[in-house]
């Protein structure tokens, strides 16, 4: 359990933590001289670690970036002063960051008499009341005599027994609070992990500089271990960085969770004895151990009164890393007084419609703790599906969490993107409708091609979403498949007679060379049709969908081209993609007609070029069997 001490300067906090672990955290010689502390200090026993943080007023940046990664507060309040001003603040970023559990040490008894003692512990609980922390027991004790601290020690031994272990659930992270260089170790980060788990040789990254790094060794409460996980005070060893490209307040994560942002969406509550927070002021945010300026842009209020909440964007000077969940401190521009705090809701707020009534609706469900209530009102929301990757990395939920929470809400799930059952079933209404309203505004064409239907679907469904679709009506028959047309079973439309008779005399020539048919004027004069009823029977049977106007003059039969469809998707899933060269090899023939067939699969949408290489973007099946 990671104890985070809080109180006002000189009430004797690091005394404090040396009398319950031994370990002075006073560490820099100007510590030791001035006899305050200046900066973060950390002490461990078997079960406990302690951040003994600055009591300062003009440190608690320093205090915020020791605050946000511990688990049990220990308010320290000096018997002959009673609650200071900084012990107020302190209790203030308490409640803001969420810590629900504490306790208080009454200190420095050996130099109050036993009145002064009864009316800081009543000072204490009426400073208390309404707050997290009421009730809080609360342990006279003399660190300098060690009265007490047996007692204060087992309690807190106590708390962390029925804390027991957080579970290491998602992907790594640490916020980096401390880096420094040992003989034989290198570079060394040091932070609380707020997630997942870490292992010798993990390969990591610094977020947000996206420098990768390896994990050589590590120590856990300052014990060396082969693991740590989230709610433990962990040292890296890192290869592959120097200590002078790590800063505090920069993170170790898991690769699949470097998003640095400069735009969040939070829930903000300010503080009851701060003014009204008004659009657009400029703050100090303070989360994990990171201090940037931001703005706030408030969502859905003009203000925020004091001791109330809202919704609110925050606009950051640089990137930082950060998840939903996260809890943050604020304070003014001047970093001078603590206005508020809040949680992170989303890292990927959107740019348009930030403060609708739908989007209010959906950072309200972002809030709840429940993560399977927002991902369902967002597959309500979105017809076109939720794309599970961002909202997994939003709540670093692994692949298995999100699994077991798509299969609890009933979700279809496409590839990467999910839908509401209703929804997916309202899409294919609207496919049928679709597929039948064109049918009535151009009877006379055989149907509609596979990506138009989409687009008359819903433009913004993607490709392979609109392909599972489909499936289920084309299994069933309510839709049927002609060559590249998609229509109704009842809707048939066929070449005249004469036209019919004709294509099936000139189709073996072209079915002869399937990757290199003769062109119009070849055909013409194989047969002895003139070259323009050739020319005007090819057209007509392209849009029937029985050939396809590959190059100029130059058409393939249908089942040409759903083979060569085939082929391409077969050389992308080999090589990546397809090229000229491969295609030739693979069809035979000159290389002059490979580019042609690569340039028609890229005119109708089927492929589109990377430069020198044409990558799929449909299926084979758009071409029928």
């Amino acid at each position: 359990m990671i104890i985070g001490t809080a109180g006002h300067i000189d009430h004797g906090k690091t005394t404090l933590v040396k009398a319950l672990t031994g370990v002075d955290c006073d560490r820099l010689k100007e510590e030791k001289a001035r006899g305050i502390t200046l900066d973060l200090g950390y002490a461990y026993t078997p079960m406990l670690g302690f951040i003994d943080v600055p009591g300062h007023e003009k440190l608690i940046h320093n205090m915020l970036a020791g605050a946000t990664g511990i688990d049990f507060a220990l308010l320290v309040v000096a018997a002959d002063d009673g609650p200071m001003p900084q012990t107020r603040e302190h209790l203030e970023i308490i409640e803001l960051l969420g810590i629900r559990r504490g306790a208080v040490a009454l200190t420095k008894i050996d130099a109050a008499a036993v009145h002064r003692q009864n009316e800081a512990k009543t000072e204490i609980e009426q400073l208390l009341a309404g707050t997290a922390l009421a009730g809080a027991a609360i342990f006279p004790v003399a660190a300098t005599t060690g009265e007490g601290i047996a007692a204060l020690k087992s309690h807190l031994e106590a708390a962390a027994a029925e804390l027991g272990e957080r579970r290491a659930e998602g992907g790594f992270r640490l916020a980096v609070d401390r880096c420094f260089t040992l003989s034989g170790a290198g570079t060394v980060v040091t932070g609380t992990a707020f997630a997942g788990e870490v292992k010798v040789g993990d390969q990591l990254l610094l977020s947000p500089p996206n420098k990768p790094v390896r994990v050589r060794s590590l120590r856990v409460q300052d014990a060396p271990a082969e693991s740590g996980h989230a709610g433990q005070r962990i040292a890296l060893a890192l290869a592959g960085i120097e200590k002078s490209e790590v800063t505090r307040g920069q993170w170790i994560v898991a690769p699949a969770l470097h998003a640095p942002v400069r735009r969040l969406d939070a829930k903000v509550r300010v503080l009851s004895g701060q003014p009204a927070l008004k659009h657009w002021t400029q703050v100090h945010l303070h989360l994990g151990a990171e201090d940037v300026p931001a703005r706030i842009a408030l969502l859905g209020a003009d203000e925020i009164a004091p001791g109330g909440e809202g919704w609110a964007q925050l606009t950051l000077e640089r990137e930082i890393g950060a998840l939903a969940g996260d809890r943050f401190i604020l304070r003014d521009a001047s970093a001078r007084h603590t206005i508020g705090g809040g949680r992170v809701l989303d890292i990927f707020p959107p740019n348009r419609k930030k403060r609708s009534v739908e989007r209010l609706a959906m950072l309200a469900a972002l809030a709840d703790p429940d993560p399977g209530v927002a991902l369902c009102l967002a597959a309500e929301q979105q017809p076109a599906g939720v794309e599970l990757a961002p909202y997994a990395l939003n709540r670093n939920l692994d692949a298995d969490t999100l699994a077991e929470l798509c299969r609890r809400l009933g979700l279809i799930v496409v590839g990467g993107t999910a839908f509401a059952l209703q929804g997916w079933q309202e899409l294919e209404a609207r496919l049928l409708a679709a597929l039948a309203a064109e049918h009535e505004r151009a009877p006379d064409m055989p149907g509609v091609e596979r990506d138009r239907l989409r687009r008359l679907t819903l433009p913004t469904l993607s490709r392979p979403a609109f392909d599972a679709l489909l499936a289920a009506p084309l299994v069933d028959g309510r839709i049927a498949q002609t060559h590249a047309w998609l229509h109704l079973p009842e809707h048939r439309v066929q070449l005249a007679k004469a036209d019919h008779d004709l294509w099936q005399t000139l189709k073996p020539l072209l079915a002869a060379e399937p990757y290199a048919p003769p062109r119009v004027r070849d055909v013409a004069k194989a047969t002895g049709v003139a070259e323009d009823t050739v020319r005007a029977l090819f057209k007509c049977v392209a849009r029937f969908g029985e050939a396809y106007p590959v190059a100029h003059d130059h058409y393939f039969t249908a089942e040409a081209v759903a083979d060569l469809a085939r082929r391409v998707a077969a050389l992308s899933e080999r090589d990546g993609h397809a090229r000229a060269a491969t295609l030739r090899d693979e069809i035979g023939g000159g290389r002059k007609v490979a580019i042609h067939i690569l340039e028609f699969f890229d005119r109708i949408g089927y492929t589109r070029r990377v430069r020198d290489t044409h990558v799929p973007r449909g299926t084979p099946e758009q071409f029928g069997s």
